[in-house]
């Protein structure tokens, strides 16, 4: 494609003037060895304007940049912005698919998955071609693509979505992480619906402080998007809803909502509720567990609704979705006690996720559960408190060490839990620590291993290293009993 006819809806200045060229890639890494490629020069932990004679000579015929660099034998754009380029030239060069596809977006710190994925399977489910991208990667059809970033890259992204179109996919549904939101990925996109589900600490390391972190979720609730699902039990979602009132439909369970449950019933076998969908009222039971997975229902029910699907075909399906992977998710039995593992890898994740498990435990509560390395160390002792506050007995170990010393991150955790009398005991290999954990169960108990999910990885010094927290935990049991579990 001509360069001219990827750059032509941004104001933006090329150098030679009136220059083009042919472009047959994208790519934002000067490593990259391409053909043709355009280069994005992006400003982050590193600043891509000073690689830009590596990305020539590894095929870059063009760059995108902020400022004019001299004495350079290529093709200049010069923008003010090189992040929304990324994202608008990304769609352009795909042809736009975007505009062939109805996008729903999913905020929140968390929730985005489940609400992702219950979205696809109720659409799906009712014969509309959809697809869906995020944590645990991309799905439509019978494709499936291992996961990559929350929010891909605008080039990837980009390039799924042409996919979807030849695929004849109708809906996209995917996250959109606060990074995502920041750094402009899905900035060429108008979505359908935009949904929030809450906004709870996290990612301090990046945005500096939670009024940072908030703002960032709240700006993706602007005018392009044609409708809004908000959470109205969160004071942000609230917010968005008084601000934009004609264009929102609101859910929650303790606030007033458009759609709303009552008479919620909890156990580790499932839930029940009353759904309440514009004054039509139905009866709804699921295997799903924990309350929040209702106001995640709710989102899902209001996002299908504006899809066109009535709320008694929504509410029937309901009751036939399962847990999605690595998140709530029952996953063993041992001597007679009940083992979950579950994403939550925040300090709102984790008090719900193991308020929950302990309310419905009549044994002890147990977790195993870390803190990733490279990340928002604020949260480290919050998160260990509240595990002491909670669980009767707790296994503090490695989650994804990244560039840390997993024994440090653990000494964080520590600070918030090392003055309560909570047992608890510091095993840094996070296998050793699972293992320990199981032993000591006991008929009616229940072990929550929080923090990784569906993960297939640890990330330890650059490296991934292949760790499944349920691979880890059928594989004990079988050492233990000598009988293997079901997955």
């Amino acid at each position: 494609m001509k360069l001219s006819k990827i750059i032509k809806d941004l104001d933006v200045k090329v150098y030679p003037a009136y220059a083009d060229a042919e472009i047959e890639a994208l790519t934002k890494d000067s490593r990259d060895k391409v053909k043709n490629g355009l280069f994005f020069c992006l400003r982050g932990t590193f600043d891509g304007h000073n690689y830009v004679k590596e990305a020539i000579k590894n095929g870059a015929v063009a760059i995108v940049t902020e400022k004019l660099m001299p004495r350079l034998d290529c093709v200049q754009v010069v923008t003010s912005d090189a992040r929304l380029a990324y994202s608008y030239f990304s769609a352009a060069f795909y042809g736009n698919p975007q505009e062939k596809l109805k996008i729903i977006g999913i905020v929140g710190t968390n929730g985005k998955t489940s609400t992702a994925n219950f979205i696809y399977k109720l659409l799906t489910a009712h014969g509309k071609r959809s697809a869906v991208v995020g944590t645990l990667g991309v799905e439509y059809g019978d494709t499936v693509l291992a996961e990559t970033l929350t929010t891909p890259d605008p080039d990837y992204l980009f390039k799924l979505f042409a996919s979807f179109v030849e695929s004849k996919i109708e809906y996209a549904v995917m996250e959109l992480s606060a990074h995502a939101i920041w750094l402009k990925k899905t900035a060429a996109i108008n979505f359908e619906c935009m949904i929030f589900t809450n906004c709870t600490h996290d990612h301090l390391d990046y945005f500096s402080d939670f009024y940072s972190y908030r703002k960032v979720k709240k700006s993706a609730f602007s005018k392009t998007s044609r409708f809004f699902v908000v959470n109205t039990d969160d004071p942000l979602g609230q917010e968005i809803y008084n601000e934009n009132p004609k264009k929102t439909l609101t859910y929650g369970i303790y606030t007033p909502a458009d759609v709303f449950a009552i008479n919620v019933k909890e156990s580790l076998n499932g839930l029940s509720f009353v759904l309440n969908m514009f004054d039509m009222v139905f009866k709804t039971e699921t295997s799903l567990l924990g309350e929040f997975n209702v106001s995640n229902l709710l989102a899902a029910a209001c996002a299908c609704f504006l899809c066109g699907i009535k709320p008694e075909k929504i509410v029937k399906y309901i009751g036939d979705l399962t847990p999605v992977s690595g998140r709530m998710e029952p996953v063993a039995e041992y001597n007679g006690a009940k083992i979950f593992i579950d994403y939550a890898h925040t300090p709102d994740g984790l008090n719900k996720s193991l308020s929950f498990i302990a309310a419905q435990t009549y044994g002890e509560t147990f977790l195993v559960f870390g803190a990733g390395g490279n990340r928002d160390k604020q949260k480290r002792p919050i998160m260990g408190k509240i595990a002491g506050d909670i669980a009767d007995h707790v296994f503090i170990t490695s989650d994804n060490p990244r560039d840390e010393s997993p024994e440090d991150i653990i000494r964080d955790i520590e600070v918030g839990i090392k003055d309560l009398s909570t047992d608890y005991v510091k095993i840094p290999d996070r296998y050793s620590a699972i293992s320990y954990a199981i032993e000591r169960l006991s008929k009616g108990d229940s072990l929550l291993i929080a923090g990784k999910g569906a993960e297939e990885y640890q990330e330890v010094k650059g490296k991934k290293l292949q760790f499944s927290d349920k691979s880890a935990v059928l594989e004990i049991i079988v050492n233990l009993t000598g009988n293997p579990q079901k997955k």
